[in-house]
């Protein structure tokens, strides 16, 4: 099987050890940055370029693996393979939707799956009430679009946080609010789904004095037992964006698990060490089940 990596770099971990699981199961793997792609329309089928290369007709089978600051290149990219009919272990639209933390949690609070309590506004004059609709401080303030931790900020004062609103819109940039979960004391959970499978799952424990537990901001990791509860949530989460492969992050409170959000393109340097689990073969199985199915080439 032909199978394209959409990433900027093989240098990029989670990247390489797909490629490197491609390559072991006998598969011809080629790295297409989709920041260097180009789709080309109004003569005849639509056609995708890699730099010069034609590369419409020449992959069984995409792994889009698209950063948050090129997402809407890198989906435009996805949905132009998908409507040439080549299989896509994370489609279009839903790329889309968990990259927008609101669009996710709308989603999530419709079909029944616990959230925190989130409130998301653009209103610069009744900040005040925005932190009273959340019980008051500590507040969790989100940038819609962060990742890996960027961007989250907890404001332990009602100063602080009106003070740090008041700044993201001026900016206009977008946030979201979180009633802070306490009890949950720095951890989260990363669940990995591929297809309709739990895969591997790790528990993330922040530093001292630092209250993200991102593996990127230094937080600590270790294997975790799901409950079938946990499980079902993030099943149905996946589902429910439409995602053949994503990283679930819940939190543990003291009204059972809540969602965080969806992460599309998850990272495995941290849950393959803390479980030993091969996700990145998982995911090519994944391609191997699919891709022939859809009928592409």
């Amino acid at each position: 099987m032909d199978i394209a990596l959409l990433s900027v770099s093989l240098n990029v971990h989670s990247t390489k050890r797909i490629a490197e699981e491609a390559k072991n199961r006998g598969h011809y793997v080629e790295l297409i940055d989709h920041t260097r792609c180009s789709v080309k329309l109004g003569d005849g089928t639509p056609k995708i370029f890699f730099g010069e290369e034609d590369v419409t007709n020449e992959f069984d089978a995409i792994i889009p693996r698209i950063g948050t600051k090129v997402t809407r290149h890198g989906v435009a990219i996805v949905k132009q393979f998908e409507m040439n009919g080549v299989f896509s272990t994370a489609r279009s639209l839903a790329i889309t939707r968990a990259r927008n933390k609101v669009r996710t949690l709308q989603i999530m609070a419709r079909k029944g799956i616990p959230v925190p309590e989130t409130l998301f506004s653009i209103n610069p004059d009744n900040i005040e009430d925005q932190i009273r609709l959340l019980g008051g401080p500590p507040v969790i303030i989100k940038i819609q679009e962060g990742t890996q931790g960027i961007g989250v900020i907890l404001a332990e004062s009602k100063k602080s946080a009106k003070s740090i609103i008041d700044t993201f819109y001026k900016m206009d940039t977008s946030i979201l609010l979180q009633r802070y979960i306490e009890e949950a004391k720095g951890e989260d959970i990363r669940i990995i789904v591929v297809g309709n499978k739990v895969v591997a799952s790790m528990r993330r424990t922040s530093e001292i004095d630092e209250f993200r537990s991102n593996v990127h901001r230094g937080g600590q990791t270790e294997a975790v037992e799901l409950t079938q509860r946990e499980k079902y949530i993030a099943l149905n989460a996946t589902r429910h964006l439409g995602l053949g492969v994503a990283g679930v992050d819940l939190m543990r409170s003291k009204d059972g698990p809540l969602l965080l959000e969806v992460n599309a393109s998850p990272g495995l340097k941290g849950i393959e060490a803390a479980t030993e689990v091969n996700v990145a073969k998982h995911i090519i199985q994944f391609v191997e089940r699919n891709a022939l199915k859809s009928g592409s080439k």
